[in-house]
C-alpha cells in the first residue's frame, strides 16, 4: 500500500501533504494532553510493531505493495490519535531509511494508513464491542472485523488515488504522467489483494493480540 515516488502528481501529493499537517498538529496535541506516562512505551511499541509488519511487502501489479499494517490494534490500544502518531513515525522512516514508499508521498501514505485506518477500526471497534466487558469475546470478534474493515477502506484510498491520476495528469495525446493505470485497473489490484489477502492477517493479527491481553492484562484494553 506505499505509494512511491513518481506515482501521484504534485497536485496531489501537495493537497495530501496540506490535509496531514492540522490533522498531525491535532494529534500531537491531543496525545500530550490524554496520553499517559505509562502508555508512552506502549506508543513507541506500536510504532514499532506498525514498522516491522509493514516490511513484510508483497508486490502488487501496478507498481505499489501489499501488506499488513498494525494500525487497528494500536488504535484499539491507545486511541486512534496516538496510531496517528505512531504509524506516521513507521512511515517517515521507512520513506527516509529504506525507501518504502516515497518521499513526496509521505502525505498520501500517512492520510491512508495513519488516518483513515486508525480511525475507521477504532469507531467499528467501539460500534461493535458497545458495552460488553474487556474480556468478553465480543470484543475479539470487533477488533478482527473493524481491522478488516479499516485496511480495506485505505486500501481503496490508495487505490483511487492511483487511478485518478491519467485523469488529472496526462500529456496532448493522453499518455499518463504519473500512474499510468485507471481506477478500472488500479481498484481491483489494490482492493482484491486486500480483501482476500491482507485483511485477514490484519484480521487475524489483531483479533489474536486483543484475546491474549484480555488474558494477560485487560487494563491494556481500557487505555484505549
Amino acid at each position: 500500500m506505499h505509494i512511491p515516488d513518481g506515482y501521484l502528481g504534485p497536485t496531489t501529493c501537495g493537497i495530501f501533504y496540506a490535509a496531514m499537517l492540522p490533522i498531525w498538529t491535532f494529534a500531537s496535541k491531543i496525545v500530550k494532553k490524554t496520553l499517559k506516562a505509562r502508555q508512552v512505551p506502549m506508543l513507541a511499541i506500536g510504532a514499532a510493531f506498525s514498522f516491522v509488519i509493514m516490511m513484510f511487502n508483497v508486490p502488487i501489479p501496478g507498481g505499489t505493495t501489499g501488506h499488513a499494517v498494525g494500525g487497528a490494534l494500536v488504535a484499539i490500544l491507545l486511541g486512534p490519535w496516538a496510531a496517528c502518531i505512531a504509524i506516521t513515525v513507521a512511515l517517515v522512516i521507512q520513506a527516509l531509511l529504506f525507501g518504502d514508499g516515497g518521499i513526496t508521498a509521505v502525505g498520501a501514505n500517512c492520510f491512508n494508513m495513519a488516518f483513515v485506518l486508525p480511525f475507521v477500526s477504532f469507531y467499528v471497534y467501539k460500534a461493535i464491542s458497545g458495552g460488553s466487558l474487556m474480556t468478553s469475546g465480543r470484543r475479539v470478534i470487533a477488533a478482527g472485523i473493524s481491522a478488516y474493515l479499516g485496511i480495506n477502506l485505505a486500501s481503496l484510498f490508495a487505490a483511487v488515488e492511483f487511478g485518478i491520476q491519467p485523469i488529472l495528469h496526462h500529456t496532448a495525446t493522453g499518455q499518463a504522467l504519473y500512474c499510468p493505470y485507471g481506477l478500472k485497473v488500479a481498484i481491483p489490484a489494490m482492493l482484491g489483494e486486500h480483501l482476500l489477502i491482507f485483511g485477514w492477517v490484519e484480521a487475524i493479527v489483531t483479533a489474536l493480540v486483543v484475546k491474549y491481553l484480555q488474558k494477560q492484562d485487560p487494563s491494556l484494553l481500557e487505555a484505549g
